[in-house]
């Protein structure tokens, strides 16, 4: 079942592929069972009772102002990804758009790793074609201009220069508005040009996070990095400081791109730069 959450006058939700369980070590290195452990009355449903990080590809669906936004394709069907996509994941998506895919306005990528990207692009006769033929695809300008560096799984051919090749993409800056209601925030380290998108609705608001955290242990200890996929690590860790100072004991819903359900949740302070994750139930 879908989650849905409305802010304001937007509503939001999240589409499943898979939720995966991961072992912390090939994620997060620096992740120790004991400090799960000490932390486990909060992050519960974010690991299992093995010690593993439950860790969800998903989709978020984004209707403002009429416009309708796909926030991150996850992993797609190419056979050479490191995780395996689910073809079933379209028909999900299908159904939870209004009007389904070919009435997808816009498709944005927060940045261009393979699990962000991969359904950007489905194969029909042996060709690579947009799978939301009536979209523009937003991806990020500083992103795309550096991602001959960290191209580790070939998403450029797959998933984006197809996309070009169709006349589709838009290449946007950190700061770029998508309606009145919806914008990019830049939050690199992940990647050079990482962004997560801010909602701001009728008083209420929102942050889809992108990969700012694989898990919300990173913002009770915002030093415990994803290094074997962070651009800078030292610059992600500032980044979540940053989400922290601004957000923490805030009225702001955070929904976690690789958050498995319940997904939402709010900062809540804990020290100078630190904050539990108190979930949405």
């Amino acid at each position: 079942m879908n989650l849905m959450w409305r802010v304001g006058e937007v509503t939001v939700t999240r589409v499943e592929e898979s939720v995966i369980p991961l072992r912390p070590e090939l994620l997060l290195p620096d992740l120790a069972n004991e400090l799960i452990e000490r932390e486990r009355p909060w992050v519960d449903p974010y690991f299992d009772d093995q010690g593993r990080i439950r860790l969800s590809i998903h989709s978020f669906v984004v209707v403002s102002d009429g416009i309708t936004i796909v926030i991150d394709t996850c992993v797609g069907g190419a056979p050479e990804r490191p995780l395996p996509g689910d073809p079933a994941f379209l028909d999900r998506l299908d159904e939870a758009v209004p009007g389904g895919l070919n009435a997808v306005d816009v498709v944005l990528c927060t940045h261009l790793h393979f699990d962000h990207v991969g359904w950007n692009t489905v194969v029909t006769d042996g060709v690579r074609v947009p799978t939301f033929p009536n979209a523009r695809y937003l991806f990020g300008r500083v992103d795309w201009e550096t991602l001959a560096d960290h191209d580790r799984e070939g998403v450029a051919d797959t998933c984006i220069q197809p996309i070009i090749d169709a006349g589709s993409a838009r290449f946007v800056d950190t700061d770029h508005r998508l309606t009145g209601e919806v914008r990019l925030v830049a939050t690199p380290g992940h990647t050079p040009g990482h962004v997560s998108v801010l909602i701001e609705s009728s008083g209420e608001s929102a942050l889809i996070t992108g990969d700012t955290a694989h898990s919300p242990i990173q913002f009770a200890h915002p030093e415990l990095a994803a290094t074997p996929f962070d651009a800078d690590s030292e610059q992600a860790a500032d980044t979540r400081r940053r989400l922290v100072d601004r957000y923490a004991d805030t009225d702001t819903l955070v929904l976690g791109t690789h958050f498995p359900p319940p997904t939402a949740g709010r900062l809540v302070r804990r020290g100078a730069a630190a904050a539990t994750f108190s979930t949405l139930r």
